[in-house]
Protein backbone atom coordinates (compact mmCIF):
# COMPACT_ATOMS: atom_id res chain seq x y z
CA UNK A 1 0.00 0.00 0.00
CA UNK A 2 1.06 3.43 -0.91
CA UNK A 3 1.75 6.02 1.83
CA UNK A 4 0.98 9.35 0.68
CA UNK A 5 2.36 12.58 2.00
CA UNK A 6 -1.25 13.11 3.31
CA UNK A 7 -1.22 10.20 5.34
CA UNK A 8 2.53 11.03 6.34
CA UNK A 9 1.23 13.66 7.98
CA UNK A 10 -1.83 12.69 9.45
CA UNK A 11 0.03 10.20 11.30
CA UNK A 12 2.89 12.82 12.86
CA UNK A 13 0.24 14.95 13.82
CA UNK A 14 -1.56 12.30 15.87
CA UNK A 15 1.73 11.56 17.69
CA UNK A 16 2.65 15.12 17.98
CA UNK A 17 -0.31 15.76 19.49
CA UNK A 18 -0.53 12.72 22.12
CA UNK A 19 2.71 14.36 23.27
CA UNK A 20 1.58 17.37 23.84
CA UNK A 21 -1.52 15.73 25.66
CA UNK A 22 1.43 13.73 27.68
CA UNK A 23 3.05 16.42 28.58
CA UNK A 24 0.64 18.75 29.47
CA UNK A 25 1.88 21.57 26.84
CA UNK A 26 -0.44 24.90 27.19
CA UNK A 27 -2.58 22.84 29.89
CA UNK A 28 -4.19 20.64 27.34
CA UNK A 29 -4.92 17.75 30.64
CA UNK A 30 -4.76 20.57 33.49
CA UNK A 31 -6.63 23.26 32.15
CA UNK A 32 -9.21 21.48 30.16
CA UNK A 33 -12.55 20.19 30.72
CA UNK A 34 -13.66 16.37 28.93
CA UNK A 35 -16.42 17.03 26.51
CA UNK A 36 -18.55 13.83 25.35
CA UNK A 37 -19.44 14.15 21.84
CA UNK A 38 -21.26 11.80 19.48
CA UNK A 39 -18.21 9.69 18.38
CA UNK A 40 -16.26 9.19 22.00
CA UNK A 41 -14.30 11.64 24.16
CA UNK A 42 -12.87 15.49 23.36
CA UNK A 43 -10.99 18.35 25.84
CA UNK A 44 -11.63 21.06 25.44
CA UNK A 45 -8.98 23.85 26.09
CA UNK A 46 -10.80 27.69 25.94
CA UNK A 47 -7.75 30.39 25.62
CA UNK A 48 -7.27 32.50 28.67
CA UNK A 49 -9.51 36.20 28.28
CA UNK A 50 -11.55 34.20 25.02
CA UNK A 51 -14.58 33.02 24.67
CA UNK A 52 -13.65 30.38 22.12
CA UNK A 53 -12.28 27.25 22.46
CA UNK A 54 -10.50 24.09 20.75
CA UNK A 55 -11.80 20.70 20.88
CA UNK A 56 -9.57 18.09 20.76
CA UNK A 57 -10.76 14.38 20.30
CA UNK A 58 -9.10 11.70 22.31
CA UNK A 59 -8.94 8.06 23.40
CA UNK A 60 -8.35 6.90 26.84
CA UNK A 61 -6.71 4.11 27.05
CA UNK A 62 -5.92 1.72 30.04
CA UNK A 63 -2.97 0.95 30.25
CA UNK A 64 -1.25 3.76 28.48
CA UNK A 65 2.42 3.94 27.35
CA UNK A 66 3.26 7.57 29.66
CA UNK A 67 -0.32 8.63 29.26
CA UNK A 68 -3.52 7.03 29.18
CA UNK A 69 -4.97 10.03 27.10
CA UNK A 70 -4.20 9.97 22.98
CA UNK A 71 -4.97 12.04 19.93
CA UNK A 72 -7.34 10.54 17.69
CA UNK A 73 -8.88 11.91 14.45
CA UNK A 74 -10.51 14.22 13.13
CA UNK A 75 -8.08 16.54 14.88
CA UNK A 76 -8.45 19.64 16.82
CA UNK A 77 -11.76 21.65 16.09
CA UNK A 78 -12.32 25.02 16.91
CA UNK A 79 -15.72 25.47 18.59
CA UNK A 80 -17.27 28.64 17.23
CA UNK A 81 -17.52 27.93 13.86
CA UNK A 82 -16.00 24.31 13.56
CA UNK A 83 -13.46 24.80 11.42
CA UNK A 84 -10.79 22.02 11.83
CA UNK A 85 -7.34 22.12 11.52
CA UNK A 86 -5.80 19.20 10.07
CA UNK A 87 -1.81 20.07 9.50
CA UNK A 88 0.86 20.61 12.23
CA UNK A 89 2.21 23.84 10.74
CA UNK A 90 -1.71 24.94 11.87
CA UNK A 91 -2.07 22.81 14.98
CA UNK A 92 1.35 24.12 16.64
CA UNK A 93 0.45 27.98 15.34
CA UNK A 94 -3.04 27.86 17.14
CA UNK A 95 -1.55 26.28 20.32
CA UNK A 96 1.37 28.55 20.30
CA UNK A 97 -1.16 31.34 20.18
CA UNK A 98 -2.17 29.82 23.39
CA UNK A 99 1.36 29.85 25.20
CA UNK A 100 3.09 32.59 27.18
CA UNK A 101 4.31 35.32 24.53
CA UNK A 102 7.94 33.98 25.52
CA UNK A 103 7.19 30.90 24.63
CA UNK A 104 6.34 31.59 21.29
CA UNK A 105 9.64 31.16 19.28
CA UNK A 106 9.87 27.39 20.80
CA UNK A 107 6.46 26.68 19.43
CA UNK A 108 7.88 28.13 15.59
CA UNK A 109 10.79 25.92 16.34
CA UNK A 110 8.73 22.73 16.73
CA UNK A 111 6.26 23.77 14.18
CA UNK A 112 9.71 23.38 11.92
CA UNK A 113 10.98 20.31 13.39
CA UNK A 114 7.84 19.06 12.27
CA UNK A 115 8.43 20.27 8.24
CA UNK A 116 11.43 18.96 8.54
CA UNK A 117 10.12 15.29 9.93
CA UNK A 118 8.08 15.20 7.19
CA UNK A 119 10.88 15.71 4.24
CA UNK A 120 12.86 12.77 5.97
CA UNK A 121 9.75 10.78 6.17
CA UNK A 122 9.49 11.12 2.00
CA UNK A 123 13.46 10.62 1.72
CA UNK A 124 13.05 7.09 3.66
CA UNK A 125 9.77 6.36 1.08
CA UNK A 126 11.86 7.53 -2.30
CA UNK A 127 15.15 5.56 -0.58
CA UNK A 128 13.22 2.46 0.73
CA UNK A 129 13.66 -0.24 -2.23
CA UNK A 130 17.15 1.30 -2.98
CA UNK A 131 18.58 1.01 0.60
CA UNK A 132 17.04 -2.50 1.63
CA UNK A 133 18.57 -3.86 -1.64
CA UNK A 134 21.96 -2.38 -1.34
CA UNK A 135 21.65 -3.88 2.71
CA UNK A 136 20.57 -7.07 1.27
CA UNK A 137 23.17 -7.12 -1.09
CA UNK A 138 26.26 -6.16 0.74
CA UNK A 139 25.33 -8.61 4.08
CA UNK A 140 22.60 -10.94 2.83
CA UNK A 141 18.78 -11.58 2.90
CA UNK A 142 19.08 -12.56 6.46
CA UNK A 143 19.68 -10.03 9.24
CA UNK A 144 19.80 -12.67 11.43
CA UNK A 145 23.39 -13.57 9.78
CA UNK A 146 24.57 -9.95 10.25
CA UNK A 147 27.86 -10.42 12.13
CA UNK A 148 30.41 -8.43 13.12
CA UNK A 149 31.10 -4.20 13.72
CA UNK A 150 30.35 -3.95 10.10
CA UNK A 151 27.40 -5.70 9.78
CA UNK A 152 25.98 -3.39 13.12
CA UNK A 153 26.15 -0.78 11.08
CA UNK A 154 23.21 -1.93 9.09
CA UNK A 155 21.41 -2.50 11.43
CA UNK A 156 21.58 1.13 12.72
CA UNK A 157 20.61 2.23 9.19
CA UNK A 158 17.24 0.56 9.76
CA UNK A 159 16.78 1.57 13.30
CA UNK A 160 17.34 5.09 12.17
CA UNK A 161 14.34 5.07 9.82
CA UNK A 162 11.94 4.19 12.80
CA UNK A 163 10.43 6.42 14.98
CA UNK A 164 11.64 7.55 18.60
CA UNK A 165 9.43 5.82 21.00
CA UNK A 166 8.81 9.42 23.25
CA UNK A 167 10.17 12.41 20.83
CA UNK A 168 7.38 12.58 17.57
CA UNK A 169 9.73 14.90 15.33
CA UNK A 170 13.10 12.83 15.86
CA UNK A 171 14.40 13.10 12.55
CA UNK A 172 14.34 16.42 12.67
CA UNK A 173 17.84 17.65 12.17
CA UNK A 174 17.96 21.96 11.75
CA UNK A 175 20.32 23.63 9.29
CA UNK A 176 20.72 20.36 7.35
CA UNK A 177 19.01 19.90 4.28
CA UNK A 178 17.76 17.24 1.68
CA UNK A 179 21.17 16.52 0.22
CA UNK A 180 22.74 16.58 3.48
CA UNK A 181 20.36 14.40 5.19
CA UNK A 182 21.27 11.91 2.09
CA UNK A 183 24.68 11.94 1.88
CA UNK A 184 25.32 11.69 5.54
CA UNK A 185 22.03 10.87 8.17
CA UNK A 186 22.56 7.18 9.31
CA UNK A 187 19.01 5.97 7.39
CA UNK A 188 21.02 6.23 4.15
CA UNK A 189 23.86 4.25 4.86
CA UNK A 190 26.37 6.29 2.92
CA UNK A 191 30.34 6.04 3.18
CA UNK A 192 31.67 9.74 3.33
CA UNK A 193 35.83 10.74 3.75
CA UNK A 194 36.15 12.52 6.76
CA UNK A 195 38.47 15.88 7.09
CA UNK A 196 41.78 16.95 8.85
CA UNK A 197 41.80 19.87 10.41
CA UNK A 198 46.14 20.38 11.75
CA UNK A 199 46.13 22.54 15.23
CA UNK A 200 49.46 22.94 17.17
CA UNK A 201 49.97 20.58 19.37
CA UNK A 202 50.05 22.79 22.57
CA UNK A 203 46.08 24.19 21.66
CA UNK A 204 45.27 20.11 21.97
CA UNK A 205 44.65 18.38 25.11
CA UNK A 206 45.01 14.65 24.61
CA UNK A 207 44.14 11.07 26.57
CA UNK A 208 45.46 8.02 25.14
CA UNK A 209 45.53 9.07 22.10
CA UNK A 210 46.63 6.08 19.66
CA UNK A 211 48.35 7.64 16.24
CA UNK A 212 48.30 4.25 14.93
CA UNK A 213 44.89 4.16 14.92
CA UNK A 214 44.38 7.75 12.94
CA UNK A 215 47.64 8.40 11.19
CA UNK A 216 48.57 11.62 10.37
CA UNK A 217 48.21 12.81 6.77
CA UNK A 218 51.10 14.65 7.51
CA UNK A 219 53.50 12.87 9.75
CA UNK A 220 56.74 15.10 9.56
CA UNK A 221 54.26 18.11 10.10
CA UNK A 222 54.13 17.91 13.75
CA UNK A 223 50.70 19.85 14.47
CA UNK A 224 47.82 17.40 15.94
CA UNK A 225 45.66 15.86 13.21
CA UNK A 226 42.02 16.23 14.53
CA UNK A 227 39.27 14.33 12.36
CA UNK A 228 36.37 16.69 11.22
CA UNK A 229 32.78 15.86 10.20
CA UNK A 230 32.54 17.02 6.55
CA UNK A 231 29.19 18.72 8.04
CA UNK A 232 31.50 20.86 10.86
CA UNK A 233 33.75 21.60 8.38
CA UNK A 234 31.65 25.03 7.41
CA UNK A 235 31.53 28.38 9.03
CA UNK A 236 30.70 26.82 12.68
CA UNK A 237 34.12 25.61 12.34
CA UNK A 238 35.68 28.76 11.01
CA UNK A 239 33.79 29.99 14.31
CA UNK A 240 35.05 27.44 16.46
CA UNK A 241 38.89 28.32 15.24
CA UNK A 242 38.02 32.40 15.37
CA UNK A 243 36.82 32.22 19.28
CA UNK A 244 39.56 29.71 20.72
CA UNK A 245 41.96 31.68 18.96
CA UNK A 246 43.25 29.54 16.60
CA UNK A 247 41.98 30.69 13.64
CA UNK A 248 45.67 31.44 12.33
CA UNK A 249 47.60 28.46 13.55
CA UNK A 250 45.03 25.80 11.92
CA UNK A 251 44.48 24.43 8.88
CA UNK A 252 41.86 22.36 6.99
CA UNK A 253 43.42 20.35 4.88
CA UNK A 254 41.91 19.78 1.22
CA UNK A 255 43.22 16.17 1.21
CA UNK A 256 40.15 13.39 2.32
CA UNK A 257 40.78 12.13 5.53
CA UNK A 258 39.53 8.34 6.19
CA UNK A 259 36.42 7.13 5.30
CA UNK A 260 33.33 6.56 7.25
CA UNK A 261 29.92 5.18 7.66
CA UNK A 262 27.62 7.26 10.41
CA UNK A 263 26.29 4.91 13.27
CA UNK A 264 22.75 5.51 14.47
CA UNK A 265 24.31 8.23 16.57
CA UNK A 266 24.90 10.47 13.32
CA UNK A 267 27.67 12.27 15.00
CA UNK A 268 29.55 9.23 15.57
CA UNK A 269 30.91 7.54 12.73
CA UNK A 270 32.67 4.14 11.85
CA UNK A 271 35.96 4.06 9.88
CA UNK A 272 35.30 1.82 6.55
CA UNK A 273 38.95 0.02 6.91
CA UNK A 274 38.45 -1.08 10.78
CA UNK A 275 34.21 -0.70 11.94
CA UNK A 276 34.98 -1.26 15.12
CA UNK A 277 36.76 2.24 15.62
CA UNK A 278 33.95 4.83 16.20
CA UNK A 279 34.75 8.27 16.06
CA UNK A 280 32.18 10.83 17.95
CA UNK A 281 32.25 13.99 15.90
CA UNK A 282 30.85 17.28 16.83
CA UNK A 283 28.06 18.16 14.20
CA UNK A 284 25.93 21.98 14.44
CA UNK A 285 23.24 20.97 14.46
CA UNK A 286 20.22 19.57 16.98
CA UNK A 287 18.45 16.54 17.77
CA UNK A 288 15.37 15.14 19.87
CA UNK A 289 14.96 19.30 20.56
CA UNK A 290 16.17 22.37 19.40
CA UNK A 291 18.11 22.71 22.85
CA UNK A 292 19.96 18.97 22.16
CA UNK A 293 23.12 20.34 20.30
CA UNK A 294 24.92 17.62 18.70
CA UNK A 295 27.98 19.19 19.53
CA UNK A 296 31.04 17.47 21.99
CA UNK A 297 31.71 19.15 25.01
CA UNK A 298 35.25 18.62 26.53
CA UNK A 299 33.67 17.46 30.48
CA UNK A 300 31.94 14.55 28.28
CA UNK A 301 34.80 13.04 27.32
CA UNK A 302 36.27 12.82 30.74
CA UNK A 303 32.91 11.84 32.29
CA UNK A 304 32.51 9.32 29.11
CA UNK A 305 35.76 8.12 30.64
CA UNK A 306 35.04 8.34 34.77
CA UNK A 307 31.72 6.45 33.94
CA UNK A 308 33.83 3.29 32.11
CA UNK A 309 35.91 3.13 35.11
CA UNK A 310 33.11 3.34 37.83
CA UNK A 311 31.39 0.33 35.92
CA UNK A 312 34.61 -1.65 35.60
CA UNK A 313 34.43 -1.06 39.33
CA UNK A 314 31.53 -2.42 39.75
CA UNK A 315 32.36 -5.55 37.74
CA UNK A 316 35.29 -6.00 39.49
CA UNK A 317 32.83 -6.85 42.51
CA UNK A 318 30.18 -8.57 40.60
CA UNK A 319 31.88 -11.66 38.51
CA UNK A 320 29.07 -12.71 37.23
CA UNK A 321 28.70 -10.17 34.54
CA UNK A 322 32.38 -10.02 33.36
CA UNK A 323 31.16 -12.46 30.32
CA UNK A 324 27.60 -11.10 29.64
CA UNK A 325 27.94 -7.40 30.18
CA UNK A 326 30.32 -5.75 27.82
CA UNK A 327 31.46 -2.12 27.36
CA UNK A 328 33.33 -0.38 24.21
CA UNK A 329 36.41 1.38 25.69
CA UNK A 330 35.69 5.12 25.76
CA UNK A 331 38.96 6.13 27.35
CA UNK A 332 41.07 7.87 23.93
CA UNK A 333 39.91 11.61 23.14
CA UNK A 334 41.25 14.50 22.04
CA UNK A 335 39.85 18.28 22.30
CA UNK A 336 41.37 21.86 21.83
CA UNK A 337 38.29 23.17 24.06
CA UNK A 338 35.46 23.93 22.17
CA UNK A 339 32.56 21.99 21.83
CA UNK A 340 32.94 21.54 18.14
CA UNK A 341 36.82 20.79 18.17
CA UNK A 342 36.63 17.76 20.09
CA UNK A 343 36.63 13.67 18.94
CA UNK A 344 36.37 10.89 21.02
CA UNK A 345 37.87 7.74 19.97
CA UNK A 346 35.89 4.78 20.73
CA UNK A 347 36.18 0.94 20.80
CA UNK A 348 34.29 -2.21 20.36
CA UNK A 349 35.45 -4.93 22.03
CA UNK A 350 37.15 -7.87 20.14
CA UNK A 351 35.79 -10.98 19.12
CA UNK A 352 32.58 -9.64 17.62
CA UNK A 353 33.07 -10.94 14.24
CA UNK A 354 31.23 -14.02 14.25
CA UNK A 355 28.35 -12.44 16.79
CA UNK A 356 25.07 -10.44 15.07
CA UNK A 357 25.55 -6.85 16.85
CA UNK A 358 22.55 -5.35 17.16
CA UNK A 359 21.21 -1.91 18.82
CA UNK A 360 18.15 -2.20 20.78
CA UNK A 361 17.11 0.44 18.78
CA UNK A 362 16.75 -2.04 15.53
CA UNK A 363 14.84 -4.93 17.16
CA UNK A 364 11.27 -3.38 15.98
CA UNK A 365 12.43 -2.35 12.18
CA UNK A 366 11.34 -4.18 9.82
CA UNK A 367 13.77 -6.23 7.87
CA UNK A 368 14.43 -5.36 4.04
CA UNK A 369 12.30 -8.74 3.77
CA UNK A 370 9.06 -6.62 6.06
CA UNK A 371 9.59 -9.13 8.88
CA UNK A 372 10.60 -7.38 12.45
CA UNK A 373 14.23 -7.64 13.18
CA UNK A 374 13.45 -9.37 16.45
CA UNK A 375 11.40 -11.79 14.14
CA UNK A 376 14.33 -12.81 12.20
CA UNK A 377 16.86 -12.97 15.41
CA UNK A 378 14.53 -15.25 17.16
CA UNK A 379 13.79 -17.79 14.23
CA UNK A 380 17.86 -18.06 14.39
CA UNK A 381 18.21 -17.79 18.00
CA UNK A 382 15.28 -18.79 20.41
CA UNK A 383 13.50 -21.42 18.18
CA UNK A 384 11.20 -18.79 16.33
CA UNK A 385 9.84 -17.64 19.84
CA UNK A 386 10.22 -13.98 20.05
CA UNK A 387 9.22 -13.51 23.90
CA UNK A 388 11.69 -15.94 24.09
CA UNK A 389 14.10 -13.61 23.58
CA UNK A 390 12.82 -10.98 24.69
CA UNK A 391 12.71 -12.49 28.00
CA UNK A 392 16.39 -13.21 28.53
CA UNK A 393 16.99 -9.82 26.90
CA UNK A 394 15.18 -8.32 30.11
CA UNK A 395 16.04 -11.38 32.26
CA UNK A 396 20.07 -9.65 31.92
CA UNK A 397 19.21 -6.20 31.27
CA UNK A 398 17.52 -5.69 34.55
CA UNK A 399 19.45 -8.00 36.33
CA UNK A 400 22.74 -5.07 35.73
CA UNK A 401 20.57 -2.17 36.20
CA UNK A 402 19.22 -3.48 39.20
CA UNK A 403 22.26 -4.45 40.63
CA UNK A 404 23.92 -1.21 39.71
CA UNK A 405 20.72 0.75 41.66
CA UNK A 406 21.97 -1.30 44.25
CA UNK A 407 25.46 0.58 43.81
CA UNK A 408 23.70 3.66 43.52
CA UNK A 409 23.84 4.22 39.75
CA UNK A 410 21.32 4.58 37.03
CA UNK A 411 23.37 5.18 33.46
CA UNK A 412 21.22 6.91 30.30
CA UNK A 413 21.36 3.66 28.68
CA UNK A 414 18.81 4.11 26.33
CA UNK A 415 17.59 1.95 23.52
CA UNK A 416 20.73 3.85 21.19
CA UNK A 417 23.25 2.83 23.75
CA UNK A 418 22.61 -0.89 24.18
CA UNK A 419 23.56 -3.58 21.39
CA UNK A 420 22.26 -7.24 21.69
CA UNK A 421 25.04 -9.61 21.35
CA UNK A 422 23.79 -12.90 19.72
CA UNK A 423 25.62 -16.16 18.80
CA UNK A 424 26.01 -19.70 19.24
CA UNK A 425 29.38 -20.77 20.15
CA UNK A 426 29.72 -24.51 20.54
CA UNK A 427 26.26 -24.74 19.32
CA UNK A 428 24.14 -22.78 22.08
CA UNK A 429 22.90 -19.25 22.05
CA UNK A 430 24.42 -17.07 23.96
CA UNK A 431 23.35 -13.56 24.67
CA UNK A 432 24.99 -10.63 26.24
CA UNK A 433 24.80 -6.81 26.30
CA UNK A 434 27.35 -4.31 24.86
CA UNK A 435 26.95 -0.66 26.41
CA UNK A 436 28.41 3.01 25.16
CA UNK A 437 28.05 6.18 26.16
CA UNK A 438 28.86 6.61 29.96
CA UNK A 439 29.44 9.99 30.32
CA UNK A 440 25.80 11.33 31.77
CA UNK A 441 24.78 8.77 34.82
CA UNK A 442 23.30 9.75 37.99
CA UNK A 443 24.98 8.55 41.28
CA UNK A 444 24.09 8.35 44.71
CA UNK A 445 27.50 8.78 46.39
CA UNK A 446 26.68 8.15 49.81
CA UNK A 447 25.15 4.86 48.32
CA UNK A 448 28.22 4.18 46.45
CA UNK A 449 30.07 4.90 48.98
CA UNK A 450 28.58 2.20 51.17
CA UNK A 451 29.10 -0.50 48.75
CA UNK A 452 32.71 0.11 47.32
CA UNK A 453 34.24 1.52 50.22
CA UNK A 454 35.13 4.71 48.32
CA UNK A 455 33.66 7.69 46.69
CA UNK A 456 32.90 7.77 42.87
CA UNK A 457 34.74 8.98 40.27
CA UNK A 458 35.34 12.90 39.23
CA UNK A 459 32.80 14.27 37.40
CA UNK A 460 33.40 17.31 35.12
CA UNK A 461 29.30 17.86 35.20
CA UNK A 462 28.04 18.01 38.62
CA UNK A 463 24.48 17.33 38.25
CA UNK A 464 26.47 13.60 37.97
CA UNK A 465 26.35 13.36 41.75
CA UNK A 466 23.87 13.44 44.55
CA UNK A 467 22.90 12.22 47.99
CA UNK A 468 19.31 11.02 47.07
CA UNK A 469 18.07 7.92 45.86
CA UNK A 470 15.72 10.03 43.78
CA UNK A 471 17.81 11.31 40.92
CA UNK A 472 18.76 7.24 40.11
CA UNK A 473 14.95 6.44 40.38
CA UNK A 474 14.37 8.78 37.96
CA UNK A 475 16.50 7.98 35.22
CA UNK A 476 16.02 4.33 35.80
CA UNK A 477 12.92 4.41 35.42
CA UNK A 478 12.01 6.76 32.35
CA UNK A 479 15.35 4.93 30.85
CA UNK A 480 15.46 1.62 31.68
CA UNK A 481 11.65 0.65 32.29
CA UNK A 482 10.15 2.56 30.19
CA UNK A 483 12.81 3.14 26.62
CA UNK A 484 14.36 -0.56 27.02
CA UNK A 485 11.24 -2.78 28.46
CA UNK A 486 7.98 -0.55 28.31
CA UNK A 487 8.56 0.37 24.92
CA UNK A 488 8.67 -2.99 23.57
CA UNK A 489 5.66 -4.27 25.05
CA UNK A 490 3.89 -1.78 23.44
CA UNK A 491 5.27 -1.71 20.16
CA UNK A 492 4.91 -5.24 19.40
CA UNK A 493 1.62 -4.72 20.48
CA UNK A 494 1.19 -2.09 18.51
CA UNK A 495 2.16 -3.68 15.62
CA UNK A 496 -0.55 -6.83 16.13
CA UNK A 497 1.98 -9.29 16.99
CA UNK A 498 1.73 -10.43 20.67
CA UNK A 499 -1.13 -9.13 22.99
CA UNK A 500 0.04 -6.50 25.84
CA UNK A 501 -1.29 -8.06 28.96
CA UNK A 502 1.16 -11.03 28.22
CA UNK A 503 4.46 -8.85 27.67
CA UNK A 504 3.26 -6.31 30.79
CA UNK A 505 3.39 -9.60 32.58
CA UNK A 506 6.90 -10.67 31.54
CA UNK A 507 8.37 -6.79 32.02
CA UNK A 508 6.77 -6.84 35.52
CA UNK A 509 7.75 -9.85 36.31
CA UNK A 510 11.49 -10.28 35.14
CA UNK A 511 11.46 -6.39 37.01
CA UNK A 512 10.51 -8.07 40.17
CA UNK A 513 12.41 -10.93 39.78
CA UNK A 514 15.54 -8.29 39.75
CA UNK A 515 14.81 -6.41 42.73
CA UNK A 516 14.13 -9.35 44.58
CA UNK A 517 18.17 -10.48 44.39
CA UNK A 518 18.97 -6.87 45.92
CA UNK A 519 18.99 -6.61 49.72
CA UNK A 520 15.89 -5.99 51.57
CA UNK A 521 15.87 -1.91 51.76
CA UNK A 522 17.15 -1.77 48.23
CA UNK A 523 14.59 -4.09 46.59
CA UNK A 524 11.98 -1.71 47.92
CA UNK A 525 13.00 1.31 46.95
CA UNK A 526 12.12 -0.24 43.00
CA UNK A 527 9.34 -1.94 44.67
CA UNK A 528 7.80 1.29 46.11
CA UNK A 529 8.63 3.54 43.93
CA UNK A 530 8.14 1.71 40.39
CA UNK A 531 6.47 -1.47 40.60
CA UNK A 532 3.52 -0.62 42.53
CA UNK A 533 3.66 2.80 42.34
CA UNK A 534 0.50 5.05 40.93
CA UNK A 535 2.38 7.43 38.85
CA UNK A 536 6.32 7.05 37.44
CA UNK A 537 8.16 9.97 35.91
CA UNK A 538 8.09 10.21 32.20
CA UNK A 539 10.33 11.99 30.46
CA UNK A 540 9.09 15.57 29.05
CA UNK A 541 11.22 16.04 26.21
CA UNK A 542 9.04 18.11 23.96
CA UNK A 543 8.68 20.92 26.63
CA UNK A 544 12.24 21.30 27.68
CA UNK A 545 14.17 20.33 24.33
CA UNK A 546 12.04 22.66 22.37
CA UNK A 547 9.16 24.27 23.49
CA UNK A 548 10.83 25.89 26.51
CA UNK A 549 13.92 27.87 27.53
CA UNK A 550 15.57 26.48 30.19
CA UNK A 551 14.49 29.53 32.16
CA UNK A 552 11.17 28.92 31.67
CA UNK A 553 11.44 25.17 32.02
CA UNK A 554 13.29 25.70 34.90
CA UNK A 555 14.79 22.30 33.60
CA UNK A 556 18.80 21.86 34.72
CA UNK A 557 18.87 18.87 32.39
CA UNK A 558 16.85 19.08 28.86
CA UNK A 559 17.34 15.42 29.13
CA UNK A 560 16.64 14.60 32.20
CA UNK A 561 13.05 16.89 33.07
CA UNK A 562 10.10 14.98 33.86
CA UNK A 563 6.50 15.19 34.24
CA UNK A 564 4.29 12.56 35.48
CA UNK A 565 2.12 9.20 33.70
CA UNK A 566 0.44 6.14 34.87
CA UNK A 567 2.17 3.10 36.19
CA UNK A 568 1.61 0.42 33.19
CA UNK A 569 3.09 -1.99 35.33
CA UNK A 570 1.17 -1.45 38.52
CA UNK A 571 -1.14 -4.31 39.91
CA UNK A 572 -4.61 -4.57 39.20
CA UNK A 573 -4.03 -2.59 35.55
CA UNK A 574 -6.87 -3.13 33.26
CA UNK A 575 -5.35 -4.34 29.92
CA UNK A 576 -6.66 -2.89 26.66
Amino acid sequence: MTVTCADQERSLLLKVLSALVREDVVGLRSRSTPWQGPDGPWLRLAAPGDDDAWLLPVSHVAPGFQCDTEARLPLLRRESDGAELTTTDTVVAALGALADPGDRPGFDAFAAECRQTLTAHRLHAETHHETSAELTARHGPDPAHWTGPHAALAFDTLAARLDHPVYPTAHSRPGLTEADLTAYAPEFHPRFPLRWLLLPPDAVTAHGWDPAVLPSPRPDDGRFALPVHPLTARDALREALRSTGLEDRAELLEQPGPEAVPTLSMRTVALTADPAIHLKLPLATSALGRLNRRTVKPGTLTDGAAGQRLLERVIAGEPRFRDTILHADETRYAHAGHELLAVLCRRLPAGLENTAVVPLAALLAPAPDGRLIVDHLAARFHGGDPLALLDSLLTLLFDWQTTLFGHGIALESHQQNISLLLDRPAGRTRLRLLFKDNDGPRVNTARLRATLGTGPETFDDRRILHDTDQPVLDLFTTITVHLCAGAYAFGLARRGHTPLGPLLDLVRDRLTEAADRLDTARGALLRTHVLDAAHLPIKAMVTAGTLLAKERSGALDINKHYATGPNYLAPGRQDR
